[in-house]
């Protein structure tokens, strides 16, 4: 059984999946995920969508709705008594989950660490006393779990080897009908409410940009596990001209020539594919009191936390104001170097990425675990 609990987790583990496929197509797979591990191969519980909330307030306010779902995991655990549960990410609900597994005598790998090096180191305690084996994307979360006698395996972050252009930038806009003009990347996130604080603030700086630059196109990728009916929504309050995508992901984003990004693995993607871009990102007043107080790490976009550098610049809460987003995208947008700078940021953010074959290095350590 695997349980994931948002987008760019369900990335990572539909290439497992399909990796575990290949070395046993006997194995049956079923858990939480989305379209990306039903086309991998594996029987989809619940939707992932269905969790997909970020910040303490605001899983509050859904707290009776994640409730039944983890009860209703909680009670597949225990009648279908998979051979292995592998948790990804997602530790707020997946370490309790993994409580309930142990209690029933079912083995644990969790893939994807918690950010524990970030804040609430705490949980390795936890995940020491309900945790059998963790696989883990970045070489420096190795020494963590090892202090606490954690078995741990580095497996590789699997974005090294999956995030490969195949286009140059103009084929990728005409693959999307676009023109040769310059292309600005509005990525909102993929949880509603990354979105609902995001996209309007990031339509207003683009319609500001418009006005200026007329010939300047925008492009939207609609993120796994988000209703189009929200964007939709918040789109219509905008007169901003967008081009809503569904396609490939790495095809959209490389038809960019600047991307403005709420924070996440999409941001790891961005720099791989090397495009100028920022991070910018917003939570309740009340959630961003509480991290900062929590959070022990001086940056929040990965690229920055991996490198150890401020590669990426990072607008976080009342500073992402549509004159800020502005005065961002125009930058990137006008200034020679912009791409220049952007690869030597790849290069140092591939360095520190750890092996290659990251997807089927963790594919192996589950079925030997399993062995």
């Amino acid at each position: 059984m695997i349980v994931v609990g948002e987008a760019s987790g369900e990335a990572h583990a539909a290439r497992v999946v399909t990796s575990l496929k290949q070395q046993d197509p006997d194995l049956h797979i079923s858990g939480i995920g989305g379209d990306k591990l039903r086309q991998a191969g594996m029987s989809v519980t619940v939707d992932f969508a269905e969790l997909a909330v970020m910040g303490l307030v605001e899983v509050l306010k859904r707290y009776r709705h994640l409730k039944k779902i983890f009860n209703q995991m909680v009670d597949k655990l225990a009648t279908e008594r998979p051979d292995l549960l592998v948790l990804v990410d997602y530790p707020g609900f997946n370490l309790k989950l993994a409580k309930e597994a142990k209690k029933l005598g079912i083995p644990v790998v969790y893939y994807i660490s918690p950010k524990v090096w970030a804040w609430r180191k705490g949980r390795v305690k936890t995940i020491k006393r309900v945790v059998d084996k963790m696989l883990v994307l970045f070489p420096f979360e190795v020494p963590i779990y090892q202090q606490a006698n954690v078995p741990v395996s580095c497996v590789g972050h699997p974005l090294v080897d999956a995030v490969k252009p195949t286009l140059s930038k103009s084929e990728a806009k005409e693959k999307l009908g676009l023109n040769p003009d310059p292309v600005i990347g509005l990525f909102p996130g993929s949880r509603r409410g990354e979105v609902e604080m995001l996209l309007p603030l990031m339509l207003a700086a683009g319609e500001r940009i418009h006005q200026q630059r007329p010939e300047t196109q925008f492009i939207l990728p609609l993120a796994p596990g988000l209703q189009q009916t929200q964007v939709n929504t918040i789109l219509a309050n905008s007169a901003l001209p967008v081009h809503l995508v569904a396609e490939d992901f790495y095809q959209t984003t490389t038809a960019c020539d600047v991307v403005a990004a709420a924070s996440g693995t999409v941001t790891l993607e961005i720099a791989l594919l090397a495009v100028p871009h920022f991070i910018c990102y917003r939570v309740a007043p009340l959630t961003y009191g509480i991290m900062r107080r929590l959070v022990k790490i001086p940056h929040v976009g990965l690229c920055n936390i991996v490198t150890g550098k401020a590669l990426i610049t990072e607008i976080l809460q009342d500073e992402v104001t549509v004159d800020r987003l502005e005065e961002e995208l125009l930058d990137r947008l006008t200034r020679g170097d912009s791409d220049e700078i952007a690869e030597d940021i790849r290069q140092q953010v591939l360095s520190a990425l750890g092996p290659s074959g990251g997807a089927d290095n963790a594919a192996r350590q589950i079925l030997e675990f399993m062995s």
